[in-house]
């Protein structure tokens, strides 16, 4: 077992992970609660924005504008796909909501080997102003984009916590995630309500790929498949709890890097969310017939 001074980079490294992978699941958790659909195309729009935000610095724009349009293209690629495909889709099973949006996935993916081939080309990079600052404790180094990737997680847990709680909106959502039918009986323009939760998890989805690629890689395939271990923490929040959300992917975050250093088992550290997703429902399917042979018992 190495030192634990080797672990240190790790600590700090999968915190700042986990903040993303919780601004993540926390997007389609919501997005799920108000529509029904899992996104499993999350992680595809966010690597598109950043790539297209890259290109804007790339040919020496603004890179004011370039942060402003990864966010935003998150937001109204995610709006346009819910405004056209959301209604025919309102009505099927969450198997096929699930893979309609595997299939936007495929699509962003070929489009982005098609824009920005990786085969021979020269390698990427999208750094963030809060890259070339940051501080240390001991002898670990904490770059401030870290210090934003855990502060942004915890921040929208907390004010989407709130917003679902007290406002009207957030009331609505809550509502349909109960039942759609009856909420939409009761006046409530469901269409806006689904609207507004597209384009929030579009802007959640483009933030997301703007620190993932100054934090990990500016690479199509490596963002799309990040998205894995944000699912495995809302799996695990049983897509209704955005505080186990957050506490599932800084876990998961955490599990990731502090692998990294042991050598033996550092090869099998991709399938941390697999294993902690699967231990976690089995945990709570074990919960849950153990509450039914009680119930039943009485």
């Amino acid at each position: 077992m190495p030192d634990w001074p080797l672990f240190q980079p790790f600590l700090v490294s999968g915190l700042a992970l986990g903040g993303v992978y919780a601004l993540s699941g926390v997007g389609m958790v919501v997005l799920y609660r108000a529509t029904g659909v899992l996104f499993l195309a999350f992680g595809a729009v966010g690597a598109m924005g950043a790539l297209i935000a890259y290109s804007i610095i790339d040919h020496g724009g603004p890179e004011w504008l370039a942060w402003a349009e990864c966010v935003l293209f998150g937001g109204v690629l995610t709006l346009l796909y819910g405004t056209v495909f959301g209604p025919p889709l309102a009505r099927r099973g969450p198997l096929v909501k699930a893979v309609a949006t595997l299939g936007l996935t495929l699509i962003l993916l070929g489009v982005m080997d098609l824009l920005w081939p990786s085969d021979g080309g020269r390698a990427r990079s999208l750094e963030l102003p809060t890259s070339d600052g940051g501080f240390t404790i001991g002898d670990v180094r904490a770059t401030w984009t870290q210090v934003v990737a855990l502060g942004v997680g915890i921040v929208l847990v907390v004010a989407t916590a709130l917003f679902l709680r007290y406002t009207k909106l957030g009331t609505a959502m809550r509502a349909m995630a109960d039942d759609r039918e009856i909420t939409a009986t009761l006046g409530v323009p469901v269409r806006q309500v689904e609207a507004a939760a597209w384009f929030g998890c579009g802007v959640i989805a483009g933030a997301a790929g703007l620190l993932l690629a100054d934090l990990v890689a500016l690479d199509a395939v490596t963002l799309v498949f990040l998205v894995i271990p944000s699912l495995a923490a809302a799996l695990i929040g049983r897509m209704s709890s955005i505080t186990v959300t957050f506490a599932a992917a800084i876990f998961i975050g955490l599990a990731r890097n502090m692998l990294t250093p042991i050598s033996e088992v550092s090869r099998y550290r991709e399938m941390t969310e697999f294993v902690v997703a699967a231990i976690a429902l089995l945990v709570i399917a074990a919960r849950r017939q153990e509450i039914s042979f009680t119930r039943e018992g009485a």
